[in-house]
């Protein structure tokens, strides 16, 4: 048996295979015309070896039955491609939805999670504040009474415990759901975050803004805020750095934050891949269909660019995306009109 013999039975083996895993896919997706169209040409292929192995074996076969063989399996893959097109269509679809979806599950999850850092900053700030309030004011109360120089020195030490007490509680209840930034904007509250740690640590931190008391969308505001906050921690407990600054400005209809330090640098890959800080900035970022782009090298410091739409428009979404947003927005709501019927 020659070489040609043994790769015509090879293939007519492997054509059969295919064609079993053809036949298991036809009710696996919605495009069964694919996989029929696959399976005939498979056959046919399978066929014209077959006869080409007659040939060799000196049997004739009409040139005929080799011509309408061959129209027939251009023709089914022909078809085959045409509906390969509505295939990835379909997978693209389907992959944007489940971008949406994650998108939106996102915006969920961080919307309930900052109405509970609310709830429980307003529990601590009206429930345990008032009551270390009327602990400092009965202390205040007994400082009049005659007590020894070493029962005043108690009194003292508590009072200034629970000033402490106090300023920690007010510390926490802010990090929680600081309230400047829901009273006076993004701005103010960075602002109000640099000033606080600028007292408290030897790093210095430079911000400037051109948005002055523009405000915008809850959402934007309270992820951009925790966004920064997020990297100026991380800065100061693993840059090392002397100098941090952080540009918060309007281009267009997008809001940009640019932030840089001067620290020890790092490579992307073994950050991303070691720790939750970067994936929970970029989930947050892109749970606003943001764009956020970081660049650093070992001893060169720190770059982070964060550009989100003020109007709600998906900045994250190619246009082709969008489109096929609009179109599968379409169908849903043509898919709720008839089924409202």
């Amino acid at each position: 048996m020659r070489a040609v013999e043994i790769l015509m039975i090879v293939s007519i083996v492997m054509q059969v295979v295919a064609m079993g895993i053809a036949l298991l896919l036809v009710n696996r997706t919605k495009f069964k015309a694919l996989w029929i169209c696959c399976i005939i040409a498979l056959v046919l292929l399978s066929v014209e070896r077959f006869f080409q192995l007659q040939e060799f074996a000196g049997r004739e076969v009409a040139d005929l039955v080799f011509a309408w063989v061959g129209i027939i399996v251009s023709l089914s893959f022909s078809i085959c491609v045409v509906c390969a097109r509505f295939l990835v269509r379909h997978v693209e679809s389907v992959t944007l939805q489940r971008r949406i979806l994650e998108n939106r599950l996102m915006t969920a999850v961080l919307r309930t999670e900052e109405r509970s850092r609310a709830s429980f900053s307003r529990e601590l700030h009206d429930g345990l504040g008032p009551l270390l309030s009327s602990a400092k004011m009965s202390l205040s109360a007994l400082q009049r009474a005659n007590l020894s120089d070493n029962d005043r020195a108690v009194l003292q030490n508590s009072a200034a415990v629970i000033d402490e007490a106090i300023r920690s509680l007010r510390e926490i209840s802010n990090n929680l759901s600081p309230h400047i930034l829901s009273n006076f904007g993004l701005a103010r509250g960075i602002k109000q975050f640099v000033d606080r740690l600028g007292t408290t640590r030897d790093t210095n931190i430079l911000f400037t803004t051109t948005i002055g008391g523009e405000r915008f969308d809850s959402n934007i505001e309270v992820i951009l805020y925790r966004v920064v906050c997020e990297l100026v921690n991380n800065s100061l407990k693993h840059a090392k750095c002397t100098d941090i600054s952080i540009t918060l400005r309007r281009d267009g209809k997008y809001l940009v934050v640019e932030y840089r330090d001067n620290g020890v640098g790092f490579l992307l890959r073994d950050v991303e891949n070691r720790g939750m800080g970067l994936s929970n900035i970029r989930s947050r970022i892109s749970s606003l269909n943001g764009k956020i782009k970081i660049t650093s090298r070992p001893n060169e410091g720190m770059l982070a660019r964060v550009s989100v739409a003020t109007d709600g428009s998906m900045e994250g979404l190619a246009d082709v995306d969008i489109e096929e947003l609009n179109e599968v927005k379409k169908n849903g709501k043509r898919r709720r009109k008839n089924s409202s019927r």
